[in-house]
Protein backbone atom coordinates (compact mmCIF):
# COMPACT_ATOMS: atom_id res chain seq x y z
CA UNK A 1 0.00 0.00 0.00
CA UNK A 2 2.87 2.31 0.45
CA UNK A 3 4.57 1.38 -2.58
CA UNK A 4 1.04 2.62 -4.15
CA UNK A 5 1.12 6.18 -2.17
CA UNK A 6 4.38 6.32 -3.15
CA UNK A 7 3.76 6.47 -6.92
CA UNK A 8 1.15 8.34 -6.56
CA UNK A 9 2.86 10.96 -4.84
CA UNK A 10 5.28 11.02 -7.44
CA UNK A 11 2.67 11.32 -10.14
CA UNK A 12 1.22 14.10 -8.72
CA UNK A 13 4.15 15.45 -8.27
CA UNK A 14 5.42 15.22 -11.79
CA UNK A 15 2.10 16.58 -13.08
CA UNK A 16 2.42 19.73 -10.54
CA UNK A 17 5.81 20.23 -12.14
CA UNK A 18 4.52 20.08 -15.53
CA UNK A 19 1.80 22.46 -14.51
CA UNK A 20 4.04 24.85 -13.37
CA UNK A 21 6.89 24.14 -16.03
CA UNK A 22 4.61 24.87 -18.62
CA UNK A 23 3.80 28.64 -17.09
CA UNK A 24 7.76 29.23 -17.32
CA UNK A 25 7.80 27.46 -20.47
CA UNK A 26 5.05 29.50 -22.02
CA UNK A 27 6.76 32.74 -20.76
CA UNK A 28 10.15 31.99 -22.04
CA UNK A 29 8.75 30.84 -25.70
CA UNK A 30 7.29 34.19 -26.06
CA UNK A 31 10.00 36.42 -25.69
CA UNK A 32 11.12 34.96 -29.17
CA UNK A 33 7.98 35.39 -30.59
CA UNK A 34 7.42 31.39 -30.38
CA UNK A 35 3.78 29.64 -29.81
CA UNK A 36 3.58 28.03 -26.75
CA UNK A 37 2.29 24.53 -28.72
CA UNK A 38 5.97 23.98 -29.54
CA UNK A 39 7.41 23.55 -26.05
CA UNK A 40 4.51 21.59 -24.95
CA UNK A 41 4.71 18.68 -28.19
CA UNK A 42 8.65 19.14 -27.15
CA UNK A 43 8.34 18.64 -23.60
CA UNK A 44 6.17 15.66 -24.25
CA UNK A 45 9.20 14.46 -26.07
CA UNK A 46 11.62 15.08 -23.91
CA UNK A 47 9.31 13.13 -21.01
CA UNK A 48 9.04 10.30 -22.75
CA UNK A 49 12.72 10.10 -24.13
CA UNK A 50 13.53 10.39 -20.45
CA UNK A 51 10.82 7.55 -19.74
CA UNK A 52 12.27 5.16 -22.18
CA UNK A 53 16.01 5.80 -19.76
CA UNK A 54 14.65 5.64 -16.55
CA UNK A 55 11.10 3.93 -16.97
CA UNK A 56 9.35 6.09 -14.41
CA UNK A 57 6.56 6.27 -16.23
CA UNK A 58 3.69 2.92 -14.90
CA UNK A 59 0.88 2.44 -17.38
CA UNK A 60 -1.14 3.96 -14.86
CA UNK A 61 0.91 7.17 -15.30
CA UNK A 62 -0.16 6.89 -18.89
CA UNK A 63 -4.42 6.75 -18.50
CA UNK A 64 -3.59 9.74 -16.53
CA UNK A 65 -1.88 11.29 -18.94
CA UNK A 66 -4.29 10.10 -21.27
CA UNK A 67 -7.93 11.33 -19.14
CA UNK A 68 -5.70 14.97 -19.10
CA UNK A 69 -5.73 14.85 -22.53
CA UNK A 70 -8.78 13.96 -23.50
CA UNK A 71 -10.04 17.17 -21.63
CA UNK A 72 -7.53 19.10 -22.99
CA UNK A 73 -8.66 18.57 -26.09
CA UNK A 74 -12.11 19.41 -25.26
CA UNK A 75 -11.20 23.16 -23.85
CA UNK A 76 -8.79 23.44 -26.74
CA UNK A 77 -11.79 23.09 -29.64
CA UNK A 78 -14.61 24.49 -27.13
CA UNK A 79 -12.67 27.59 -27.29
CA UNK A 80 -11.74 27.55 -31.04
CA UNK A 81 -15.99 27.52 -31.20
CA UNK A 82 -16.06 29.78 -28.68
CA UNK A 83 -14.06 32.33 -30.58
CA UNK A 84 -15.73 31.66 -34.08
CA UNK A 85 -17.67 34.16 -35.15
CA UNK A 86 -20.78 32.55 -37.61
CA UNK A 87 -22.76 35.63 -38.29
CA UNK A 88 -19.61 37.39 -39.80
CA UNK A 89 -18.85 34.51 -41.50
CA UNK A 90 -21.88 34.17 -43.09
CA UNK A 91 -21.92 37.75 -44.22
CA UNK A 92 -18.30 37.37 -45.69
CA UNK A 93 -19.17 33.91 -47.37
CA UNK A 94 -19.35 34.20 -50.97
CA UNK A 95 -15.67 36.07 -51.05
CA UNK A 96 -14.05 34.00 -48.30
CA UNK A 97 -15.45 30.79 -49.95
CA UNK A 98 -13.56 30.99 -53.33
CA UNK A 99 -10.05 31.27 -51.16
CA UNK A 100 -11.49 28.56 -48.63
CA UNK A 101 -12.16 26.60 -51.80
CA UNK A 102 -8.61 26.35 -53.44
CA UNK A 103 -7.33 26.02 -49.56
CA UNK A 104 -9.20 22.84 -48.61
CA UNK A 105 -8.83 21.00 -52.17
CA UNK A 106 -5.34 21.61 -52.78
CA UNK A 107 -4.12 21.11 -49.27
CA UNK A 108 -6.33 17.81 -48.66
CA UNK A 109 -4.96 16.31 -52.63
CA UNK A 110 -1.27 17.21 -52.42
CA UNK A 111 -1.30 15.99 -48.45
CA UNK A 112 -2.55 12.93 -50.12
CA UNK A 113 -0.76 12.45 -53.25
CA UNK A 114 2.05 12.75 -51.20
CA UNK A 115 1.38 10.02 -49.14
CA UNK A 116 0.28 7.79 -51.26
CA UNK A 117 2.90 7.86 -54.17
CA UNK A 118 5.55 9.65 -53.04
CA UNK A 119 6.24 8.51 -49.02
CA UNK A 120 4.58 4.92 -50.56
CA UNK A 121 1.79 4.84 -47.40
CA UNK A 122 -1.45 3.04 -47.37
CA UNK A 123 -4.67 4.56 -48.20
CA UNK A 124 -5.93 4.78 -45.02
CA UNK A 125 -3.01 6.82 -43.55
CA UNK A 126 -2.99 8.68 -46.44
CA UNK A 127 -6.28 9.46 -46.36
CA UNK A 128 -5.39 10.65 -42.44
CA UNK A 129 -2.40 12.15 -43.82
CA UNK A 130 -4.46 15.08 -46.31
CA UNK A 131 -7.37 15.82 -44.05
CA UNK A 132 -4.42 16.76 -41.35
CA UNK A 133 -2.90 18.71 -43.32
CA UNK A 134 -6.38 20.64 -44.78
CA UNK A 135 -6.70 22.19 -41.17
CA UNK A 136 -4.70 25.30 -40.11
CA UNK A 137 -3.78 26.46 -36.73
CA UNK A 138 -4.42 30.31 -37.31
CA UNK A 139 -4.06 31.27 -33.65
CA UNK A 140 -0.71 31.13 -34.40
CA UNK A 141 -0.28 33.50 -37.09
CA UNK A 142 -2.92 35.92 -35.73
CA UNK A 143 -0.81 36.86 -32.46
CA UNK A 144 1.88 38.18 -35.10
CA UNK A 145 -0.96 39.94 -36.82
CA UNK A 146 -2.08 41.43 -33.75
CA UNK A 147 1.15 42.18 -32.95
CA UNK A 148 1.67 44.23 -35.49
CA UNK A 149 -1.52 46.01 -35.49
CA UNK A 150 -2.57 44.47 -39.07
CA UNK A 151 -5.74 42.13 -37.80
CA UNK A 152 -8.05 44.73 -38.90
CA UNK A 153 -6.76 45.27 -42.51
CA UNK A 154 -8.98 43.40 -45.32
CA UNK A 155 -6.11 41.19 -45.54
CA UNK A 156 -6.54 40.45 -41.86
CA UNK A 157 -10.42 40.12 -41.77
CA UNK A 158 -10.01 37.95 -45.03
CA UNK A 159 -7.94 35.61 -42.81
CA UNK A 160 -10.34 35.16 -40.04
CA UNK A 161 -13.14 34.13 -42.36
CA UNK A 162 -11.04 31.59 -44.39
CA UNK A 163 -9.48 29.64 -41.44
CA UNK A 164 -13.15 29.74 -39.61
CA UNK A 165 -14.72 28.11 -42.62
CA UNK A 166 -10.86 25.83 -42.70
CA UNK A 167 -11.53 24.56 -39.18
CA UNK A 168 -14.70 24.17 -39.99
CA UNK A 169 -14.51 21.59 -42.78
CA UNK A 170 -11.63 20.30 -41.15
CA UNK A 171 -14.09 18.98 -38.53
CA UNK A 172 -16.73 17.43 -40.89
CA UNK A 173 -13.66 16.05 -42.88
CA UNK A 174 -12.93 14.01 -39.75
CA UNK A 175 -16.03 13.16 -38.68
CA UNK A 176 -16.87 11.90 -42.54
CA UNK A 177 -13.22 10.06 -43.01
CA UNK A 178 -13.34 8.38 -39.40
CA UNK A 179 -16.98 6.96 -40.16
CA UNK A 180 -15.89 4.78 -42.93
CA UNK A 181 -12.15 3.77 -41.95
CA UNK A 182 -13.10 0.90 -40.70
CA UNK A 183 -14.67 -0.32 -43.82
CA UNK A 184 -11.66 1.13 -45.95
CA UNK A 185 -9.41 -0.65 -43.50
CA UNK A 186 -11.27 -4.44 -43.98
CA UNK A 187 -10.12 -4.97 -47.85
CA UNK A 188 -13.85 -5.84 -49.42
CA UNK A 189 -13.20 -4.74 -52.96
CA UNK A 190 -16.23 -5.57 -54.45
CA UNK A 191 -18.97 -3.81 -51.69
CA UNK A 192 -16.79 -1.70 -50.94
CA UNK A 193 -18.09 1.46 -53.01
CA UNK A 194 -21.49 1.06 -51.89
CA UNK A 195 -20.51 0.32 -47.89
CA UNK A 196 -18.75 3.54 -47.92
CA UNK A 197 -21.60 4.88 -49.72
CA UNK A 198 -23.99 3.75 -47.40
CA UNK A 199 -22.14 4.58 -44.46
CA UNK A 200 -21.22 8.37 -45.98
CA UNK A 201 -24.82 8.72 -45.66
CA UNK A 202 -26.39 7.46 -42.54
CA UNK A 203 -23.29 9.73 -41.19
CA UNK A 204 -23.94 12.52 -42.51
CA UNK A 205 -27.59 12.36 -41.48
CA UNK A 206 -26.55 11.78 -37.98
CA UNK A 207 -24.00 15.15 -38.75
CA UNK A 208 -26.57 17.04 -39.71
CA UNK A 209 -28.85 16.03 -37.31
CA UNK A 210 -26.54 16.81 -34.05
CA UNK A 211 -25.75 20.13 -35.86
CA UNK A 212 -29.49 21.07 -36.27
CA UNK A 213 -29.63 19.96 -32.51
CA UNK A 214 -26.76 22.49 -31.81
CA UNK A 215 -28.70 25.14 -33.92
CA UNK A 216 -31.79 24.85 -32.07
CA UNK A 217 -29.74 24.87 -28.70
CA UNK A 218 -28.24 28.13 -29.36
CA UNK A 219 -31.11 29.77 -30.06
CA UNK A 220 -34.10 28.65 -28.00
CA UNK A 221 -32.54 27.21 -24.91
CA UNK A 222 -29.12 28.23 -24.43
CA UNK A 223 -29.63 32.09 -23.32
CA UNK A 224 -32.38 30.51 -20.94
CA UNK A 225 -29.73 28.50 -19.20
CA UNK A 226 -26.89 31.36 -19.17
CA UNK A 227 -29.69 33.77 -17.62
CA UNK A 228 -30.80 31.26 -15.16
CA UNK A 229 -27.47 30.68 -13.28
CA UNK A 230 -26.51 34.11 -13.72
CA UNK A 231 -29.66 34.99 -11.34
CA UNK A 232 -29.11 32.49 -8.41
CA UNK A 233 -28.82 33.89 -5.01
CA UNK A 234 -25.29 32.14 -5.00
CA UNK A 235 -24.64 32.30 -8.64
CA UNK A 236 -20.93 30.63 -9.25
CA UNK A 237 -19.03 31.49 -11.95
CA UNK A 238 -21.25 31.27 -15.22
CA UNK A 239 -18.46 29.87 -17.37
CA UNK A 240 -18.44 26.72 -15.42
CA UNK A 241 -22.07 26.07 -16.37
CA UNK A 242 -21.35 26.66 -19.69
CA UNK A 243 -18.68 24.45 -19.75
CA UNK A 244 -20.62 21.92 -18.05
CA UNK A 245 -23.21 22.23 -20.53
CA UNK A 246 -20.12 22.09 -23.62
CA UNK A 247 -18.99 18.72 -21.50
CA UNK A 248 -22.68 17.47 -21.97
CA UNK A 249 -22.11 18.06 -25.57
CA UNK A 250 -18.92 16.90 -26.17
CA UNK A 251 -20.42 13.66 -24.98
CA UNK A 252 -23.55 13.30 -26.61
CA UNK A 253 -21.11 13.94 -30.18
CA UNK A 254 -19.17 10.51 -29.01
CA UNK A 255 -22.18 8.68 -28.41
CA UNK A 256 -23.13 9.60 -31.72
CA UNK A 257 -19.95 7.79 -32.85
CA UNK A 258 -18.60 11.19 -33.39
CA UNK A 259 -15.19 12.26 -31.46
CA UNK A 260 -15.91 14.41 -28.37
CA UNK A 261 -13.65 16.78 -30.45
CA UNK A 262 -16.25 17.41 -32.83
CA UNK A 263 -18.73 17.91 -30.05
CA UNK A 264 -16.70 20.53 -28.07
CA UNK A 265 -16.24 22.67 -31.21
CA UNK A 266 -19.88 22.60 -32.09
CA UNK A 267 -20.75 22.90 -27.97
CA UNK A 268 -18.23 25.98 -28.10
CA UNK A 269 -20.67 27.41 -31.74
CA UNK A 270 -23.89 26.97 -29.52
CA UNK A 271 -22.30 29.65 -27.30
CA UNK A 272 -20.43 31.99 -29.65
CA UNK A 273 -23.94 33.71 -30.89
CA UNK A 274 -24.40 35.56 -27.51
CA UNK A 275 -22.08 37.88 -26.58
CA UNK A 276 -22.88 37.62 -22.91
CA UNK A 277 -20.97 34.31 -23.26
CA UNK A 278 -17.93 35.33 -25.16
CA UNK A 279 -17.04 37.86 -22.74
CA UNK A 280 -17.04 34.99 -19.87
CA UNK A 281 -14.37 33.66 -21.73
CA UNK A 282 -11.86 35.54 -19.45
CA UNK A 283 -13.00 33.16 -16.96
CA UNK A 284 -12.85 30.29 -19.40
CA UNK A 285 -8.40 30.87 -19.54
CA UNK A 286 -8.07 29.52 -16.29
CA UNK A 287 -9.48 25.93 -17.05
CA UNK A 288 -8.08 26.55 -20.75
CA UNK A 289 -4.17 27.21 -19.59
CA UNK A 290 -4.60 24.03 -17.40
CA UNK A 291 -5.48 21.96 -19.43
CA UNK A 292 -4.40 22.62 -22.53
CA UNK A 293 -1.18 21.60 -22.39
CA UNK A 294 -1.98 17.89 -21.72
CA UNK A 295 -2.95 17.67 -25.23
CA UNK A 296 -0.16 18.41 -26.94
CA UNK A 297 2.19 16.87 -24.08
CA UNK A 298 0.23 14.22 -24.88
CA UNK A 299 0.76 13.61 -28.16
CA UNK A 300 4.54 14.54 -27.92
CA UNK A 301 4.41 11.59 -25.09
CA UNK A 302 3.45 8.99 -27.55
CA UNK A 303 6.12 9.97 -29.57
CA UNK A 304 8.57 6.35 -29.94
CA UNK A 305 11.81 7.25 -29.40
CA UNK A 306 13.09 4.74 -32.13
CA UNK A 307 10.73 6.70 -34.84
CA UNK A 308 12.61 9.80 -34.61
CA UNK A 309 15.09 9.36 -37.26
CA UNK A 310 13.08 7.44 -40.15
CA UNK A 311 9.92 10.72 -38.98
CA UNK A 312 12.63 13.26 -40.25
CA UNK A 313 12.27 12.28 -43.75
CA UNK A 314 8.99 11.83 -43.59
CA UNK A 315 7.93 15.12 -41.86
CA UNK A 316 10.65 16.84 -44.25
CA UNK A 317 8.28 15.50 -47.40
CA UNK A 318 5.28 16.41 -45.58
CA UNK A 319 6.22 19.76 -44.26
CA UNK A 320 7.00 20.70 -47.98
CA UNK A 321 3.92 19.49 -48.98
CA UNK A 322 2.05 21.11 -45.82
CA UNK A 323 4.20 24.57 -47.19
CA UNK A 324 3.21 24.62 -50.55
CA UNK A 325 -0.51 23.43 -50.23
CA UNK A 326 -1.27 26.47 -48.49
CA UNK A 327 0.65 28.43 -50.63
CA UNK A 328 -0.96 27.41 -53.80
CA UNK A 329 -4.42 26.74 -52.45
CA UNK A 330 -5.03 30.09 -50.83
CA UNK A 331 -1.89 32.14 -52.87
CA UNK A 332 -3.72 31.73 -55.75
CA UNK A 333 -7.33 32.15 -55.93
CA UNK A 334 -6.60 35.06 -53.19
CA UNK A 335 -5.17 37.71 -56.03
CA UNK A 336 -8.48 37.90 -57.18
CA UNK A 337 -9.05 39.65 -54.09
CA UNK A 338 -6.32 41.49 -52.40
CA UNK A 339 -2.50 42.13 -54.42
CA UNK A 340 0.63 39.88 -54.35
CA UNK A 341 1.71 40.68 -51.13
CA UNK A 342 -1.03 40.56 -48.78
CA UNK A 343 -1.85 37.13 -50.68
CA UNK A 344 1.18 35.56 -49.72
CA UNK A 345 1.05 37.36 -45.55
CA UNK A 346 -2.13 35.60 -45.81
CA UNK A 347 -1.06 31.98 -47.46
CA UNK A 348 2.13 32.39 -44.96
CA UNK A 349 -0.26 32.63 -41.95
CA UNK A 350 -2.23 29.45 -43.20
CA UNK A 351 0.57 27.42 -42.85
CA UNK A 352 0.99 26.37 -39.55
CA UNK A 353 -0.99 23.25 -38.13
CA UNK A 354 -1.81 21.98 -34.95
CA UNK A 355 -4.62 21.56 -32.95
CA UNK A 356 -7.18 20.30 -35.18
CA UNK A 357 -4.64 18.35 -37.50
CA UNK A 358 -3.18 16.83 -34.17
CA UNK A 359 -6.30 15.99 -33.19
CA UNK A 360 -6.72 13.81 -36.55
CA UNK A 361 -3.56 11.89 -36.30
CA UNK A 362 -4.09 11.45 -32.91
CA UNK A 363 -7.83 9.42 -33.60
CA UNK A 364 -6.21 7.73 -36.25
CA UNK A 365 -3.67 6.52 -33.90
CA UNK A 366 -5.92 5.80 -30.88
CA UNK A 367 -7.55 3.53 -33.94
CA UNK A 368 -4.06 0.99 -33.85
CA UNK A 369 -0.85 1.16 -35.33
CA UNK A 370 -2.11 -0.07 -38.13
CA UNK A 371 -3.53 2.77 -38.92
CA UNK A 372 -0.91 4.89 -38.22
CA UNK A 373 2.11 3.70 -37.51
CA UNK A 374 4.90 5.07 -35.19
CA UNK A 375 6.68 6.54 -38.29
CA UNK A 376 3.87 8.53 -39.50
CA UNK A 377 2.87 9.72 -35.72
CA UNK A 378 6.31 11.31 -35.26
CA UNK A 379 6.40 12.83 -38.61
CA UNK A 380 3.01 14.67 -38.19
CA UNK A 381 4.27 16.06 -34.96
CA UNK A 382 7.70 17.02 -36.89
CA UNK A 383 5.17 18.82 -39.20
CA UNK A 384 3.45 20.12 -36.50
CA UNK A 385 6.48 22.12 -34.60
CA UNK A 386 8.15 23.33 -37.77
CA UNK A 387 5.44 24.72 -39.17
CA UNK A 388 4.48 26.49 -35.91
CA UNK A 389 8.19 27.63 -35.61
CA UNK A 390 8.48 28.78 -39.46
CA UNK A 391 5.49 30.82 -39.90
CA UNK A 392 5.49 33.11 -37.04
CA UNK A 393 9.23 33.88 -37.53
CA UNK A 394 8.48 34.85 -41.98
CA UNK A 395 4.98 36.39 -41.00
CA UNK A 396 7.15 39.08 -38.76
CA UNK A 397 9.64 39.37 -41.14
CA UNK A 398 7.39 40.47 -43.97
CA UNK A 399 4.88 41.92 -41.92
CA UNK A 400 7.33 44.53 -40.90
CA UNK A 401 8.52 44.92 -44.34
CA UNK A 402 5.24 45.15 -45.92
CA UNK A 403 2.78 46.32 -42.90
CA UNK A 404 -0.99 45.88 -43.71
CA UNK A 405 -3.17 48.97 -42.92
Amino acid sequence: MSDLIQIHSLLILLIGGIIVFSIFLRSELGKFGLPSVVGYLILGVAIRLLDGKAGFLSDEAYDIFRFLSQIGVIVLLFRVGLESNIKGLLRQFRRASIVWTGDVVVSGSLGFVASRFILGLDLVPSLILGVALVATSVGISISVWQEMKAMNSPTGELLLDVAEMDDISGIILLALLFSVIPTLNSGIQPAIASSVGKILIVILLKFFGFALFCLLFSIYIEKHITNFFSKLKRSPDPMLMITGVGFGIAAIAGLLGFSIAIGAFFAGLVFSRDPKAVKLDTSFSSLYEFFMPFFFIHIGLHVHPGSLSSALGLGSVLLIVAILGKLIGNGVLSLSIINWRSSLLFSMSMIPRAEIALVVIQRGREMGMSIVSDRVYSGMVVVSIATCILSPLLLRFFLKKWPQR
